[in-house]
């Protein structure tokens, strides 16, 4: 750019949408393209629409509440068990590191890793299985995302932001190859973490993992996320569909059904499931009796449904204390106790 030529904040969304066109692949979603939000609004004068999109999820509500929602070990007191939020963010750093190779829109595939778990209810699956069980019609995590975004917060996302987050769980089908990007991003995030976090917790050793995974995939967690990361970008450059080679998608695929048979469904890791079922039906008869007298009866699962899914674990647990557990009449603190105490303890000496 020629010296003295001043760059007004005006410019600057549009040269980046400029550069998408010349540096992104032909298949890559264009923020210039996008087919808009439910609500048009003036657009910003230093950011994409999908870089707003992104923006607008951090700053959520939502989002915050990640880090105290289980992933798979429920309110772990060691600190370094994955929780919600830093399932998120793995996610993201694995899905734009692929869009980043593929020359695909790095900004659409943040956005949509960032909210694509909004809507998980505390508990992580199991809350969500109580839920599903209670709500007429059921109860979906990746649909209660694109509630949150669009209803109950309002965030008015763009229509492939939110495509993105209601396709990224299995046997749907995403739009755009930057969702496709994040649905499986997903899958190898919490495959390898979770496989980490079960050996921390000593629920699995690397030993019992399956002998031909490993061997295809190698037994050291970065090794194998790598592979997995390095298939899915060599298989898929230049092409529209976003996928594994059939190999390396059978190895992926058969380690997630051994993870569900080891660790999700019947494992040491579940031993608590019960008590967070129970704890979650009763909050929910609770609260739909409470709300009886202040709303219509037809809407009352559904608002008692948003309110729970969008506790955290240690919330609901408070709650269910609050409501369920007695407390006993508190007289005098125990300070004063401590003093008279030492008042006798005095008097003996004298």
């Amino acid at each position: 750019m020629p010296q003295g030529v001043k760059v007004t904040s005006s410019s600057i969304r549009e040269k980046l949408e400029d550069r998408e066109f010349e540096t992104l692949s032909e298949f890559a979603t264009k923020a210039r393209n996008s087919k808009g939000r439910r609500v048009e609004i003036e657009q910003c004068e230093i950011r994409t629409c999908f870089q707003r999109d992104r923006d607008r999820i951090l700053h959520s509500k939502a989002f915050r509440r990640l880090k105290h929602k289980t992933q798979v070990y429920l309110s772990p007191f060691d600190d370094h068990f994955r929780t919600r939020l830093t399932h998120t963010l793995e996610v993201s750093q694995i899905a734009r590191t692929i869009s980043r190779s593929l020359f695909l829109n790095e900004d659409l595939t943040e956005a949509i890793a960032l909210g694509h778990d909004l809507g998980h209810t505390p508990f992580g699956h199991c809350g969500e299985g109580v839920l599903n069980e209670l709500l007429k019609g059921g109860f979906q995590h990746n649909i209660q995302s694109v509630r949150v975004v669009e209803i109950l917060e309002n965030l008015n996302l763009c229509r492939e932001t939110i495509d993105g987050i209601l396709t990224h769980s299995w046997g749907y089908s995403p739009r755009t190859p930057e969702a496709q990007v994040v649905q499986l991003a997903d899958k190898i995030a919490y495959i390898n973490h979770d496989i980490e976090d079960s050996i921390r917790a000593g629920v699995i050793a690397e030993n019992d993992l399956p002998k031909d995974c490993i061997k295809y995939f190698s037994s050291v967690q970065s090794k194998r996320l790598d592979k997995m990361v390095k298939e899915i970008i060599d298989n898929s450059q230049g092409k529209p569909k976003i996928a594994m080679s059939e190999e390396g998608w059978y190895f992926t695929t058969k380690l997630r059904e051994w993870m569900f048979e080891n660790v999700y469904i019947d494992s040491p890791a579940k031993l608590e499931e019960n008590k967070a079922s129970r704890l979650i039906k009763e909050l929910f008869y609770h609260y739909c009796e409470m709300l009886k007298p202040v709303c219509p009866e037809t809407r009352i699962p559904r608002v008692v449904a948003d309110y729970i899914s969008g506790m955290t674990d240690r919330f609901a647990v408070e709650k269910y204390k609050e409501i369920f557990i007695p407390i006993g009449l508190r007289g005098g603190g125990s300070e004063e106790y401590l003093f008279k105490l030492a008042s006798i303890t005095n008097s003996d000496e004298e």
